[in-house]
């Protein structure tokens, strides 16, 4: 490395021996999850109460950023990923991992395990098919059946010290390919390893790479796109506050291998802690001198900065975004000019997305090859998926390309569960992949293996990597309905096809989900869907219509039921429900008459009582209230 990388500041090598020989390094550690969803439920709280019960203990606790010395390192870290047991603590080197922990417990963690030496039992995570309380983390299911290469480090390090980060390896491979390698040798192994864009569209991250470097221009641009909008995903959110620093390492390669000298993250403003951590690291990225004039010594200069969004979902498509960072409304243009010939301020640009770009350090570490093992031909490496709804274990989860719905389902989610959260067995319906831009998948796709051309043949697309999970007991047109209404809502009204084609789609989901539809509202529809498709300026417009046409192709049976029969078959859609009352079951006790509402169930001691179905406004509290499933709805 050239003498002149020192300049005033500490080498990679040095920080490395600083982290490794300070107590920071060694001393055993509190480790509490402060990504949103723990943060959300109280883990700060935890976290401050650990610092009064270890001062009250007389151990002392350091925090990395007061800088203070101690016998245990109290850390926060961005989200450990499984967020239906939070708030999580960790400790080390005890190896254990505390589930949905509150403060009042934390008197017992300090006095049991960090003083005794011992566990909280009821603390731990238990299976749930034995009950087995597991200590350590690797062994929990959730956890043992991924591949968590790009969240490695997320979870696991403390946010907010840089050294701690560089002992893990960080900034050598942007320091590398400042010094060592060439633009085209930058792209040709970004192309090489198979890393396509994680944001949705799949494209080649090499070869985008190589269009814009080949551009020449006084000035080039890396954007990265944390505007992250999609209904039940938190991906990049996680990322940009658990790791930033792979954020802005892999913008740094990014630059190299384009000769850019300027970026910007673009993060929506629902996502403040994101926001914080990300200006903090860039705040010591420059401190460091890795950011900012003749980068390690080079020759070469790179900077970044946060560009907040308003949170239109729409800005998440690339040319909207970059109207809005140059202060116009982020609204889409056509294409061409890409953004790799004309992008931000005129300027050949390389926008990717958070995920991405993290990713782009560990695919030089490994090497393209090595890198290009994992997954599948279409689609090399792992992908990280936000797993909700009807699922045991919700979270964020990475797993490599070519895994099946199957796995994640039932191996890491830990199977299908009724509303309540309890598990059903195997009452799986769907799951909503890629959100209102993607599609649905079916129990004859378990088996499937997930990447971009598989996906798409099926009628669906990997997204972002939003998987909501859905059981039986799931209207398919409601689901439609809901993600119609976000993109009705979302669109930025430019062009007619998208602002009336989706406001006119939600008209006729209403229609069906309240009774009016008939066959030619739901032939309309498909026609309608299809002409959205095509005929739409962006992304978003392109592909609001695939939720539609999706549980169309698969769950058709069930919009003819709302049509035809007027019937809910989930038994969701309330104007289509109607109720009565079973004689047989029926007790006379009057429980349900007193409790009605609209006055609409008669009867008397010894007969059977009945609902007037023009009276009823199926509120179904007569379903609640009988203690003898005398009322059924159907």
């Amino acid at each position: 490395m050239p003498e002149t990388a020192k300049l005033l500041h500490l080498t990679l090598e040095e920080r490395r021996e600083r982290f490794l020989a300070s107590t920071s390094g060694t001393r055993p550690r509190v480790t509490v999850c402060a990504g949103t969803g723990c943060m959300a439920n109280g883990s700060m709280r935890i976290y401050e109460r650990f610092r009064e019960v270890l001062a009250a203990r007389g151990i002392r606790a350091a925090v990395a950023l007061e800088s203070e010395d101690g016998d245990y390192q109290m850390v926060e870290t961005g989200c450990q990923g499984f967020c239906q047991m939070g708030p999580l603590v960790s400790l080390r080197p005890q190896g254990i991992m505390y589930v949905k922990v509150r403060p009042a417990d934390v008197e017992e963690i300090v006095d049991t395990s960090i003083v005794g030496g011992g566990h909280v039992e009821r603390l731990l995570y238990t299976l749930p098919d034995t009950g087995e309380p597991v200590r350590d983390m690797a062994r929990i299911p959730f956890y043992e059946r991924q591949h968590r290469l790009m969240l490695a480090l997320c979870g696991n390090i403390d946010v907010h010290d840089l050294d701690e980060y560089v002992f893990h390896g960080g900034y050598f491979q942007a320091r590398r390919a400042a010094c060592e390698m060439t633009d085209t040798g930058i792209c040709g192994e970004i192309l090489a390893s198979g890393l396509k864009g994680r944001g949705g569209g799949g494209f080649p991250t090499g070869r985008k790479w190589e269009l814009t470097r080949v551009n020449a221009a006084d000035a080039k641009y890396i954007v990265c796109n944390g505007d992250e909008g999609d209904p039940g995903a938190f991906m990049d959110r996680c990322v940009m506050e658990g790791n930033p620093h792979a954020v802005i390492e892999g913008m740094m390669i990014a630059a190299m291998g384009v000769n850019a000298t300027y970026g910007y993250v673009y993060v929506r403003m629902e996502y403040p802690l994101a926001v914080k951590r990300l200006k903090y690291a860039i705040a010591a990225a420059r401190e460091a001198g890795i950011l900012g004039g003749d980068v390690f010594g080079s020759g070469k200069s790179f900077d970044v900065e946060v560009k907040e969004g308003a949170g239109a979902f729409v800005c998440g498509e690339e040319t909207a975004l970059m109207a809005s960072i140059e202060g116009r409304r982020g609204m889409p243009s056509l294409k061409p000019p890409y953004p790799a010939e004309a992008g931000l301020f005129g300027k050949p640009t390389v926008i990717n997305n958070v995920e991405t770009l993290a990713t782009v350090p560990i695919v030089l570490r490994m090497g393209a090859a090595k890198y290009a093992e994992m997954g599948t031909a279409d689609a090399r490496g792992t992908k990280t998926f936000a797993l909700t709804g009807h699922v045991a274990n919700t979270g964020l989860i990475e797993v490599p390309f070519g895994t099946t719905l199957r796995e994640i389902v039932a191996d890491i989610g830990g199977g299908v569960t009724n509303d309540d959260g309890t598990l059903c067995g195997c009452d799986f319906k769907a799951v909503q992949i890629g959100g209102p831009s993607g599609g649905c998948l079916t129990r004859e796709h378990l088996d499937l293996p997930l990447d971009y051309v598989s996906l798409q043949g099926v009628g669906a697309m990997v997204g972002s990597g939003g998987l909501v999970v859905m059981n039986r007991g799931t209207c398919m047109v409601q689901i439609s309905r809901f993600f119609m209404q976000f993109t009705q809502n979302e669109s930025c009204g430019k062009c007619v096809v998208c602002r009336e084609g989706t406001r006119q789609m939600l008209a006729f989901l209403d229609d069906i989900i309240e009774g009016r539809g008939t066959l030619d509202t739901l032939a309309l529809l498909e026609d309608l869907a299809r002409a959205v498709k095509v005929g739409s300026l962006c992304g978003l417009g392109k592909t609001a219509p695939n939720p539609v046409l999706s549980s169309l192709r698969y769950f058709r049976e069930e919009y003819l039921a709302h049509v035809v029969r007027k019937r809910c078959p989930a038994g969701a859609c309330t104007a289509l429900l109607t109720f009565r009352i079973i004689p047989e079951k029926c007790r006379s006790c009057s429980v349900c008459a007193r409790n009605c509402p609209a006055e609409a169930i008669s009867g008397k001691k010894g007969v059977p009582y009945t609902i007037d179905p023009e009276k009823c406004v199926k509120c179904g509290v007569c379903e609640q209230k009988c203690k003898f499933n005398a009322v059924v709805k159907g």
